[in-house]
């Protein structure tokens, strides 16, 4: 089998899909995106086809580590996310060509569902209490929120008080056994951080993502290792090496990686074991389209340590497409019970409308990152 052509389609509201033709037939989809930057991995995936064309797209091992190694320059958000929508697209072509889904092909899964959550809120948490309890009514069993705004290094109380009064409304409209997810989304600084987690400490989190950027945990390290609350962070890390220090040094519970910047299926398996090692969670970090939802549910079934997986059912970037648009089947992401079963089909477990996404192509996007400043006029973390 040989890899004849690879072709990427930029879709609405802000993805980037990935089609690998062979000789034999089978087809292969991945998605090759860093939000905000889809023109850009694009190009890295144009690069990279210059090797791939021609290949038997089964060695996957192989490629991946030549599509990493051989350039010389390696690791960062760009190469990574091409390389990963790559690897999984590999991965599906594999598991078609067998007849099986990936999972078997990874030594066959060990659960059967996963425990999904929603987003509620949006950039600038608003009504969350309403939509954390819809989200209730609609099944789901755990929720996530952004915490604060723009904040400081060192800021007004005031907005201490605006992110307890949010969390605190969340709880009482869901009650005691929903899990919450508050994302400090890296806007905040060390010594904020630590004033936020002292102040959240009575409302029971499920956990903390990103109390900091990652490149700051070593400060706040202590911090982070008292907390009572459990440290999620790592959707901005992007292979293993970018995992080790932080997975070595105790400060993280959960860790998150995206199939779609780290690595692909192939990179994420390896971190995953990396982190049950040291006995830390894997909820892997997804707010994007089918086929990374879809990649990220086939690691999924075959990790020990998987706790929750994201999705982007409905989260506030969906403006113009949503989650099910672009899949044939939307029943095979049907949720039940606050969690999603593992999908059964060959190679990812999907199959992509392709029809509709050359429709939406056509259209595109330029979708970028918000640009946020304090009052100041300096730039502010989004």
């Amino acid at each position: 089998m040989k890899i004849t052509s690879m072709t990427t389609f930029v879709v609405p509201p802000r993805w980037l899909f990935l089609k690998i033709e062979t000789d034999e037939g089978v087809v292969g989809w991945g998605e090759p995106v860093l939000e905000g930057r889809a023109a850009s991995v694009a190009a890295a995936v144009e690069e990279l086809s210059d090797y791939l064309i021609g290949q038997d797209p089964r060695r996957i091992e192989d490629h991946w580590t030549v599509m990493y190694r051989s350039g010389f320059y390696r690791g960062g958000g760009i190469h990574m996310s091409a390389l990963a929508g790559i690897d999984q697209a590999l991965w599906d072509i594999k598991g078609k060509a067998l007849g099986v889904p990936v999972h078997e092909l990874l030594g066959g899964r060990l659960r059967d569902s996963i425990k999904v959550y929603s987003w509620i809120g949006g950039d600038r948490p608003a009504e969350t209490a309403a939509a954390a309890k819809d989200a209730v009514d609609r099944g789901f069993t755990a929720v996530k929120m952004n915490g604060p705004e723009e904040l400081q290094y060192v800021d007004t109380r005031d907005k201490v008080e605006k992110v307890v009064a949010n969390v605190q409304a969340v709880r009482e409209a869901v009650g005691p056994d929903v899990g919450i997810g508050v994302d400090f989304h890296g806007r905040v600084h060390r010594p904020m951080a630590r004033v936020l987690l002292d102040a959240l400490a009575p409302y029971h989190l499920m956990f903390v993502e990103e109390p900091v950027l990652s490149e700051h945990v070593d400060g706040i390290a202590d911090i982070l290792r008292a907390s009572a609350t459990p440290i999620a962070l790592g959707e901005r890390l992007f292979s293993r090496w970018d995992f080790k220090n932080v997975i070595t040094s105790g400060v993280v519970d959960i860790i998150q990686p995206d199939l779609s910047h780290a690595g692909g299926i192939t990179e994420v398996r390896k971190i995953t074991a990396m982190a049950e090692a040291y006995d830390i969670a894997l909820a892997p970090h997804c707010p994007l389209g089918p086929i990374a939802l879809a990649a990220c549910l086939q690691v999924d079934a075959v990790s020990y340590n998987a706790v929750i997986q994201e999705q982007s059912l409905g989260i506030h970037y969906n403006t113009t497409n949503d989650l099910l648009d672009y899949v044939a089947d939307p029943s095979v992401f049907a949720y039940s019970g606050g969690a999603v079963a593992i999908p059964d089909g060959p190679g990812l477990g999907i199959e992509v409308n392709e029809p509709y996404v050359r429709e939406r192509a056509a259209e595109g996007h330029r979708w970028r990152n918000p640009v946020w400043r304090h009052a100041d006029g300096s730039f502010a973390e989004w």
